[in-house]
Formats: structure tokens, sequence, C-alpha cells
């Protein structure tokens, strides 16, 4: 892919990698709120962590304000509101599509092997799953379920903890969990709320919202759930013939700490994490002489300049994240100022 939508898939992976926040799920409607016995934050936490994860089937709804750039196929990422259905099996099965206005984007994981597949031009990627990969970002990772409950354990000791009340939330009761920063953390984050199902534990919403903004920046959350065993042939594929498969290329990095570079190496902690890799091979910025592979787009239409002893790149910002992109090929995201990733880098 070109460094624009690569460079857009990581931005929205950004809130799960160097935050834990992934998927970010708007207050429940306007239905009263559901009376439940009192929990203390402590015991809502720890619940949330111990939970058994029940197999589910359920449809998500996107209301993105992120402002990221556009990703062919996936307009999930894209400003304004779409919908996504999930299905968990448990055991890191899973099955998400993500339909866009002329097809369907196909994320399959049966535990071992995860399938990206684009109805749009009928290619098919493969790869291990669990493989930690921001441009190829897997069922398990779009699951709000999954998302919320890693947001918790990142966030959780760098943050003041509260229960806002109840709400309901796909039919379900639900506890409102609310993470604030300390005041010594350094984000662009001002708090995450999240609703968590009363009987399962399991979460089944999540807010966030940036600093200086009473509106959500990012809103995704289950409008139905069904809990149960699912159909084992949901997490297998089979390419549909005509389909051009091919295997997802192994990601190269420093000679030094390939596998720090190839995951994505993480520089601090809590709210203020920064995730630092480098681009796929093949990108712009990693080519002789400035030169660009075919079909990529100009570099220039992204973000802005900025340099520092670090080197030189290009910077871009949106409501509740930052992600400079380096000449040299690499890259720094957080949901963080500007001055956070460049501290970072020079390390």
């Amino acid at each position: 892919m070109g460094r624009r939508r690569w460079v857009g898939a990581g931005l929205g992976a950004v809130l799960v990698g160097a935050v834990g926040v992934g998927l970010v799920v708007a207050p429940a409607g306007a239905s009263a709120a559901p009376v439940l016995p009192p929990v203390s934050p402590e015991d809502l936490v720890s619940s949330v962590m111990t939970a058994d994860r029940q197999p589910f089937a359920g449809e998500v709804e996107v209301d993105n304000a992120l402002g990221l750039p556009a990703v062919p196929g996936v307009p999930q990422l894209a400003n304004g509101t779409s919908s996504v259905r999930v299905w968990s099996g448990g055991e890191g099965r899973g099955r998400v599509a993500l339909p866009s206005s002329d097809g369907e984007r196909t994320l399959v994981s049966d535990g071992t092997t995860r399938w990206s597949y684009d109805s749009r031009d009928r290619t098919a990627t493969r790869a291990p799953a669990g493989e930690g990969r921001p441009d190829n970002a897997g069922p398990d990772n779009q699951d709000p379920t999954t998302a919320a409950t890693q947001a918790i354990a990142t966030l959780r000791q760098s943050s003041t903890v509260a229960v806002d009340g109840t709400a309901e939330v796909a039919g379900r009761a639900a506890y409102q969990l609310v993470l604030t920063p300390l005041p010594t953390e350094r984000t662009l984050l001002r708090e995450v709320r999240v609703a968590v199902d009363a009987e399962t534990r399991q979460p089944l919403q999540l807010t966030v919202l940036a600093q200086g903004s009473g509106e959500p920046a990012l809103q995704v959350g289950f409008s139905e759930i069904a809990y149960g065993p699912q159909d084992a042939s949901l997490f297998t594929f089979t390419p549909p013939p005509g389909t051009t498969v091919q295997d997802a290329p192994a990601r190269e990095g420093r000679p030094d700490r390939p596998e720090a570079d190839r995951q994505g190496q993480r520089v601090g902690d809590g709210w203020d994490t920064v995730i630092v890799g480098r681009a796929p091979q093949g990108q712009p910025g990693q080519q002789p002489d400035g030169q660009r592979p075919e079909g990529a787009p100009d570099l220039s239409a992204l973000g802005t300049p900025v340099s520092g002893p670090w080197g030189s790149g290009r910077v871009i910002t949106t409501a509740v994240a930052t992600v400079i992109v380096t000449d040299d090929g690499r890259i720094a995201a957080g949901a963080v100022p500007q001055q956070v990733l460049t501290e970072a880098l020079a390390r």
C-alpha cells in the first residue's frame, strides 16, 4: 500500500498501540439508566481484567471525528459514521466485515493464520496471527471488547478511576467506568469512558474525549450484541476463485534491533506512551534520490515539515493523536503533543 494508506492505518492503530484505545464509543443513548448494585472502581476494573471472554456476534457503529487521512477501502477511518460486523469465537478466532460503498474488506483469524480480503480488487493477504503490524490489523484488534480492555490495562496505573453511574448499551445494562489522566501525564486526551456489561463484565462501549473539547473525538460501540457459541466456519477463510493471494511481507528493521523495529518500540508508559517503528520497505522516504514507488502518493500532501536533532520529516496531527514520519522511514505515533514524539525519536 502507499504511504498515505499506511500512515492512515497507523493513526487508527495509535490508540491501541500507544494508549490502548483502538475503538472508541459514544455514551449510551437516551434510555433510562438501569438500577444496578453499587461497585467500587477498583472492583469493576478487576472484574473486567479477570472476566472470561465469551464468544459473541454484534454490530458496531463508528462515529469518527478524528480528521484522519483518507484510507482507501477503510471508510471507518474517515470522518463520519459507518458500521462494522464483528464475530468473536475465543482462542484468537475472530471475523470482521468492513463494508464500503463499492465492496467489503473482510478480516478473518482462526487463531493461527490471519487473512485480509478486499472484494473490490479480489486480493487476499495472509499473515501469521498475532503478528503486530499497524498496517495489517487483525480482527482481534477490531473487537471493541479487546480494545477497551487494553485501554483499561494500559491506563489504570496512570489515571484517576471512577464509576459514573450506569447506562443501557445494545440492550445490556452497563456500568460507566471513567479514566482520567493524572496531572503528570502529557497527553492530548481528557478522559476515557468505558461502558462495562454488568453481567459478563465485558466492555461494550468506550468514549474518548480530547483536551479542550466536550464532544467525543471518536465514537465506536455495539448497537447490538448476542453472546453465545459461533459457527466455526466464520473463522476460516478460503479465497474465492480468481483471488490474487499474497503473503504479508516481513517487516525489516535495523540490524541491531530487528525485532523492536518490526513490532514497534514503546517509549514511555500510560497516557503518554509513544510507539516508534519503521514504515514498510518500499515506501516513500526509503527510496534512493527521493524516488517514490509507482502509485505511491506524494509525501508533501501529508502534514507539515518538521526537523530536529533526530532528523527531518513531516508531522500529522489529529484531535487525539500526533504522528511524525521521518525521511529515513521511521514513524513515531502517540496520543501526545509533538514534543513528546520528538523526544522519543531523539533517544
